[in-house]
């Protein structure tokens, strides 16, 4: 390890640009002539589109056009998809109702468009806004899960009768089924898994832009993937052939999973940029984000875990309702199946496991992935599971848990996923000290004499990341590859260049690539640059989604590395009259071993290009590319512990300690990979403590603005207490298994657990709000 090379705490290159202001986002790009959008959203969860009247609007100063989706659909522009395949238990395929950019006929949730007014500033375009009457039809509306199901609830799509989506199963029902018979002891447990808005701090934008003597749009758009957003606008929302359309995503102030969809509003900007001959840019408000931006989570679950006389687990049952909302998004039906319930066997060995998920429509916006996607609603049901269980069977917790860890590796389990390696115990011994557990028990006693409530809740989380290999996915649905692709280029003055398919919005792509080519070639990390973001400059890729980037990303650019190097070392061989075998790479030098024989990067790279003297039949240049599929899934785990105190006058919840013990693999850079989690933690404890979007029975957004949805603040959060343990994933070369979503997946569950210890009641959902806790500790 260098000090600017793999494991070293290199500080952010991209932060001096950032904390001086001058990032470069969406909202700060101005282009000639260009003209703002604002969208006339539904005020109505659902209702008909009677009547559009802008008459008044187009007459106002400064309007360009009032579009609405009736024209949308005159222009044969489509239907936002969904890209995985989801079938039922019958054997029927998933039930997709049909989402049009701008509502023609029926809104469906409040917030959905009905039209847009373009003008020439985002005022006057917000003004004559006002003057566009909308004359609706109100429907009756259904917002809540159970509500949806039952017998003559309102109906949002003709294709789904009764709101089902799908009805799909996993796992083997009939072994599970056994296990149950014979089992020595069931905990059954009901749980909700909250809905949550995700909030990234740049709202959603975009600038559409029209040339039409080259008949060629340009998108500039806050994406976490814009060649799929390139793709998927191409392909099937008839928008512009692909090479036809050049798609920008440039500084992208956090994502969340929520950037990774393809929105009506971008699809809206590049339809109206070309029926107004003018570039149109739509720029979010908080209150819209709200409104449209993909929501997470929102799971209801009844599940039972079978033990036997030696309290190991022997089965698992899982029955799961899964709320989309009013349509489904880009990859909204994988998250409550593929990415949900294959992880349902979380660190323990379970021989048999049957799950059932539902999935229902609402007149609520859209849910997809967020932070973490699936694996936080497995991880919260089976740490919530291992708890309840603990106490029913009146055993330590953390020794329940070492009694049913998995110890042996590779370990399939009975719901597709083969973990290639870990060590479980390792993690859950570095947190039980750091917290100090054994303790523990003189501590509560301590804390009850004050007066206070003291509990303590553990959470042993698994993940599985990368999202790949494409041909696994395939098989299960997914209309997409999840490979990704990465070309080095060198200049001829041996400055580098690294483009890459994964996109940066916060995970620190611009130095942790960097350390991997300064790991190699022994080259400052001020020598090389990251190209990302742009359809234009960067061959296919997939983007950045479910802690990738490193595992999959990185390891192509290490694959185009390699090639490279291969053809440096022929060309330093050849100048230096040496063996190709002979020659090594150390400190921005290309050496003959055990000699003193050198010739530095820049030269070879400078030969490359004046090809004066290169081997016979080489071609000129140094620049090579490379597409990475990984063989696995990678599978980050760890163990949190949390401790805090309960006030039981008030139900205020004070943290006292809150420890984290993760297995990333190998660390590219470990301050990096800390902020990460850091971030994820506060995410999970936001969920657990604060956070809920809420709708109210006929499907108004309770919780639209910051004033009603309450996010974590620095003073709601515990300093952290993080370590590591380290098993080197088999899976790819650089033996990385993913940071991002950690502790956004491992966090709720620890904190939950610890209230309900500290208050000796079971029963808490999330958000455990004081009122909340106050009333289920006051509850008879």
């Amino acid at each position: 390890m260098g000090v600017e090379g793999i494991g070293a705490r290199v500080v952010r290159k991209e932060d001096k640009r950032f904390i001086t202001g001058k990032g470069r986002y969406v909202d700060d790009i101005k282009l000639q002539g260009m003209t703002q959008a604002h969208f006339i959203r539904s005020p109505h969860a659902h209702a008909k589109v009677k009547k559009i009247d802008s008459s008044a609007a187009l007459k106002m100063p400064g309007v360009v056009a009032v579009l609405t989706g009736q024209q949308v659909v005159d222009d044969k522009v489509g239907n936002l998809i969904c890209g995985w395949a989801i079938t039922s238990k019958d054997g029927s395929p998933m039930k997709m109702g049909a989402w049009p950019a701008m509502a023609p006929e029926t809104v469906r949730f409040v917030g959905q468009a009905v039209a847009v007014v373009i003008a020439d500033s985002k005022n006057l375009a917000r003004d004559a806004a006002e003057a566009v009457v909308v004359d609706y039809e109100e429907l009756p509306a259904v917002a809540d899960i159970h509500a949806a199901i039952k017998a003559g609830a309102p109906q949002l799509h003709p294709e789904a009768p009764g709101n089902q989506v799908y009805d799909w199963v996993i796992g083997d029902e009939g072994a599970t089924d056994a296990a149950f018979a014979k089992a020595a002891n069931v905990v059954k447990l009901d749980v909700t898994n909250n809905r949550l808005a995700p909030n990234a701090m740049e709202p959603r934008a975009a600038i559409a832009d029209y040339d039409a003597a080259e008949e060629h749009f340009t998108l500039y758009t806050t994406s976490q993937n814009p060649h799929v957003a390139r793709l998927v606008l191409s392909a099937f929302y008839n928008i512009a052939p692909e090479h036809k359309l050049r798609v920008i995503a440039p500084d992208v102030g956090g994502g969340f999973g929520s950037k990774i969809f393809i929105y009506p509003e971008e699809m809206v900007a590049l339809w109206a940029s070309k029926k107004v001959g003018r570039p149109v840019k739509w720029t979010g408000d908080r209150t819209e984000a709200f409104l449209t931006d993909a929501h997470g989570r929102d799971h209801v679950t009844h599940a039972e875990m079978a033990f036997d006389a030696n309290n190991k687990i022997t089965g698992l049952k899982v029955k799961t309702y899964a709320n989309f909302g009013a349509y489904m998004s880009l990859f909204s039906s994988s998250v409550p199946t593929y990415l949900y319930a294959t992880l349902l066997s979380g660190q323990y060995n379970i021989p048999a496991i049957h799950a059932e998920v539902v999935g229902v429509y609402t007149n609520t916006t859209p849910v997809d992935a967020y932070r973490g996607a699936g694996r936080p609603e497995a991880s919260y049901l089976i740490e919530r599971l291992m708890e309840t269980a603990a106490r029913q069977l009146k055993v330590d917790p953390a020794q329940l848990r070492r009694t049913n860890f998995i110890t042996q590796f590779p370990h399939q389990t009975p719901v597709i996923m083969a973990y290639d390696t870990g060590d479980f115990n390792a993690s859950l011994d570095a947190a039980m000290k750091a917290i100090d557990y054994a303790g523990f028990a003189a501590r509560k006693a301590k804390a009850k004499a004050d007066g206070k409530l003291r509990g303590i809740g553990v959470s042993c989380y698994i993940e599985a990341c990368g999202i790949a290999p494409s041909k696994a996915v395939g098989s299960l649905g997914a209309g997409v590859g999840l490979w990704e692709s990465a070309e080095v280029r060198v200049n001829p003055v041996g400055t580098i260049e690294i483009l890459t398919g994964s996109h940066s919005h916060g995970q620190g792509h611009e130095t942790t690539f960097c350390q991997l080519v300064a790991d190699r070639l022994g080259v400052p990390i001020s020598q090389v640059s990251i190209v990302h973001g742009d359809t234009d400059k960067v061959q296919f890729g997939m983007g950045t989604y479910g802690s990738r980037s490193a595992a999959v990303g990185l390891t192509a650019i290490l694959k185009a590395m390699e090639k490279m190097e291969s053809k440096a070392k022929k060309i330093a061989a050849h100048a230096l009259e040496a063996s190709e075998g002979d020659i090594v790479i150390e400190n921005g030098e290309f050496k003959v071993a055990g000699t003193d024989k050198a010739i530095a990067f820049p030269m070879v790279a400078l030969a490359a290009y004046t090809a004066h003297n290169l081997p016979d039949g080489m071609e000129p240049g140094l620049k090579e590319s490379a597409f990475y599929d990984p063989s696995n899934f990678t599978f980050p785990a760890g163990a949190y512990i949390c401790e805090l105190e309960v006030d039981p006058g008030t139900g205020k919840t004070s943290f006292v300690n809150f420890v984290a013990a993760d297995d990333f693999g190998r660390l590219i850079n470990p301050m990096i990979v800390e902020g990460q989690v850091h971030g994820g933690l506060a995410q999970g404890i936001g969920q657990a403590l604060l956070e809920h979007a809420i709708y109210d029975a006929n499907g108004q957004p309770v919780t639209a603005s910051f004033m009603d949805y309450s996010m974590p603040r620095a003073d709601d959060l515990p300093s952290f207490n993080l370590s590591h343990t380290t098993t080197l994933c088999p899976g790819n070369p650089l033996g990385i298994k993913g940071c991002g979503e950690a502790g956004a997946i491992g966090a709720s569950a620890a904190v939950i657990n610890a209230i309900t210890d500290a208050i000796g009641k079971n029963n808490l959902e999330m958000p455990a709000t004081p009122d909340r806790v106050w009333r289920t500790i006051h509850a008879a």
